[in-house]
């Protein structure tokens, strides 16, 4: 399959620049190579960045009304329908995400909010303050008033991940062109094709030139886009190693930072549970992608009245699970995206057996997979909280399971983490549910399920290790603007 036009280039500037060098992309299921995929140099970065800096400074596309952007970004978004069946399929080859994971959530869902963005671009850029009565040097009261102004922030370095590239990358992109910032997006060298297409769309959508940038490249492209002072705001995804690294090489220049890093999210299960209900959420919380999904509710905090059941009927349901190809429709469960990751997993396997825990299933790679990275899932109880399978993120499919004796317990366990990116809550008093959310430091909680996929207008992201800022909604939008205050005073 032809996966690009433009196999062999960046996209920069509106235009497409041959790369010298070629890195091999896998398919993770069987690591046949997808395509040779161009690795951008250090001088296509320098000029990816300065045409968006141009772009930005001189162009029109931050000048333009909201609803002129709005029409641009949703034929931008028709064109992306319009090869939804080639994202698809390259989802599934290029990330190892089952079909139905790539259709529903690496495809549908980003689309979904990348409309709702769209929708709520022509919001005020300027709102009233409230008349005030000031005391003046004069002795006399002024009478002033004034407004507030959301402006474009200015040139955003976008940097995504490899697990849910498409995802990521067209909720950087589409919230920040909508804004009126200029982008240059940064893939992971294990995913570019789905950022690479990105830019074929911008071009069959006759986006202006220079507004929008594809580079790809190694660490050293990235610490370029995160230290050159032309860029004014970087928004990364990953882990939060990379983050603290982004951090300290933005801080000289000073420049804004949006970071969605890692997770270690827990799922508390109260005594009066469904049990089917929550260790079906369970075996979500750490199979689906393989377990590389950074708000996946890998740690399970169960009451220890319900533990063995709990534990039982999650392993019941891992028999289920059906191990392969992803492109196989009947496939729930695919690879890990490279060997690095299959062996970060054995390694935990081993730290968790030293550490006391319990295998109840998996723990291997499975049988009769000669080729691909694949890793059973892996179910361990009798994990204590302060273990390393319970600190730290494992990026891979790997449960773990803690007891606890009272509400109070559970919350300073789900509290007792670097990290605070997600969490979820099973019960049958959804009111006592909703009072322990309050307690939990974490950016979402979700009570039985919650209101099915992530809303598009609901904030997401982190707090401590996990991260700062917010996607989506209006607080997403926000994150690509600075507010201006103009005042000004009766005469």
């Amino acid at each position: 399959m032809a996966y690009l036009r433009h196999p062999d280039s960046v996209f920069i500037g509106g235009e497409w620049q041959t790369a010298e060098t070629r890195e091999a992309v896998l398919n993770p299921a069987n690591e046949e190579i997808l395509i040779e995929a161009p690795v951008g140099s250090g001088e296509q970065v320098d000029a990816a960045i300065g045409a968006a800096r141009l772009a930005f400074d001189k162009g029109d596309w931050p000048r333009l009304a909201p609803r002129e952007r709005q029409q641009a970004l949703t034929r931008f978004l028709d064109a992306v329908d319009a090869r939804k069946d080639e994202i698809v399929e390259m989802i599934i080859a290029e990330a190892g995400a089952t079909r139905m994971l790539a259709d529903f959530l690496q495809y549908g869902i980003p689309m979904k909010h990348a409309r709702r963005t769209v929708e709520i671009c022509t919001r005020p850029a300027v709102t009233p303050l409230p008349v005030e009565l000031t005391p003046n040097m004069q002795g006399t009261t002024t009478l002033g008033t004034g407004v507030v102004s959301r402006e474009p922030v200015g040139v955003v370095a976008a940097i995504s991940p490899y697990n849910f590239p498409f995802f990521l990358n067209i909720g950087k992109v589409v919230t920040a062109l909508v804004t009126g910032c200029t982008v240059v997006l940064k893939p992971s060298p294990y995913t570019p094709m789905e950022a690479l297409i990105l830019g074929e769309i911008a071009e069959d959508a006759g986006l202006p030139q220079g507004i929008f940038s594809v580079v790809t490249g190694d660490i050293e492209a990235g610490k370029l886009l995160t230290t050159d002072k032309r860029v004014d705001l970087v928004h990364f995804t990953g882990s939060d190693k990379v983050g603290s690294m982004i951090q300290a090489q933005a801080a000289p220049t000073l420049k804004r930072i949006v970071m969605e890093l890692g997770g270690k999210s827990a799922l508390i299960v109260r005594p009066d549970a469904d049990i089917q209900q929550a260790a079906q959420a369970g075996i979500m919380g750490f199979t689906t992608h393989c377990g590389q999904g950074c708000a996946l509710t890998t740690r399970h905090i169960v009451h220890n009245s319900i533990r063995p059941q709990f534990v039982e009927a999650m392993k019941a349901m891992l028999g289920h699970v059906k191990i392969g190809d992803p492109a196989d429709p009947s496939v729930t469960y695919g690879p890990l995206i490279r060997d690095v990751a299959r062996q970060r997993t054995e390694e935990y396997v081993g730290i968790a057996k030293d550490e006391g825990a319990t295998l109840v299933s998996g723990g291997k790679r499975p049988e009769g997979f000669d080729k691909g990275f694949y890793f059973e899932p892996t179910l361990f109880d009798d994990v204590r909280n302060d273990s390393r399978l319970a600190q730290e993120e494992v990026f891979g499919p790997i449960g773990a399971v803690i007891g606890y004796d009272d509400d109070d317990e559970a919350i300073a366990m789900a509290n007792d983490s670097e990290f605070g990116l997600s969490g979820a809550i099973y019960s049958a008093d959804a009111g006592k549910a909703y009072e322990m959310a309050l307690q939990i430091r974490t950016g979402g909680v979700s009570i039985n399920g919650g209101a099915g996929t992530m809303h598009s207008d609901a904030p997401f992201g982190g707090i401590k290790r996990s991260g700062y800022g917010r996607e989506y909604g209006e607080d997403g939008l926000n994150e690509f603007t600075y507010q201006k205050v103009i005042s000004f005073h009766a005469a």
